[in-house]
């Protein structure tokens, strides 16, 4: 799936992270999408392609899944570094057909890649929720991708691990020490830049969680 840069932005161009609001890109990925062969849009920026990029949390722990990528990933550029985001690019097959209603493709290639990369329970019980969105064009991989930033919540009774053969290792982490791999002084960590633009996000979500 790759929309159009000029469809997608419009007037609302912007860099980081933009928290849910007054625009609504999901709506406009839904409207103006269309879907070209990969290898023609990786290294194209006047086109992004959509990837849900989902979380999963513990508000009561404030733990979240963290993981380091392995050299079977498939994007060669994110090769061993840490991330806090799942999710993978929306193929035409994810549109499908329920009746004679067509399937929001961003959500159901959300739960496909759940499904695909780890161990986590009954998927039914897990519902997404929206935080907002990622856009960063100061690298290769970002310029051409766009990012819908989503949480699953889960509870300290699920265990949360690896399954995909792209994950060399990950588990449910304190958030403070995931913080840490963020930062200048990361241990020797390597974090991806979308996990770093959604620390902000991610920590603001856990301290709303623990005062509701």
């Amino acid at each position: 799936m790759v929309v159009d840069k000029n469809k997608l932005f419009q007037d609302n161009y912007f860099q980081g992270f933009q928290p849910m609001g007054n625009v609504n890109f999901e709506s406009r990925i839904l409207k103006d999408h269309t879907f070209m062969r990969r290898g023609d849009v990786e290294e194209n920026p006047n086109y992004k392609q959509p990837i849900a990029y989902f979380t999963i949390i513990n508000p009561l722990a404030k733990t979240v899944f963290g993981y380091q990528r392995s050299t079977k990933a498939g994007e060669v550029r994110l090769h061993k570094k840490w991330s806090v985001g799942l999710g993978g690019h929306i193929e035409k097959f994810d549109k499908g057909v329920d009746g004679s209603l067509e399937k929001n493709p961003i959500y159901t290639s959300m739960l496909r890649e759940l499904e695909e990369e780890v161990h986590i329970g009954d998927l039914n019980n897990l519902k997404p929720k929206l935080l907002g969105y990622i856009n960063d064009d100061s690298d290769a991989v970002g310029q051409v991708h766009f990012g819908l930033l989503y949480t699953f919540e889960v509870n300290s009774g699920v265990i949360v691990k690896p399954k995909d053969e792209e994950i060399s290792s990950g588990d449910m982490i304190a958030f403070e020490l995931l913080k840490t791999f963020s930062g200048e002084n990361n241990l020797g960590y390597k974090m991806e830049e979308w996990s770093k633009i959604a620390m902000e996000p991610i920590e603001k979500y856990l301290d709303l969680s623990l005062n509701i």
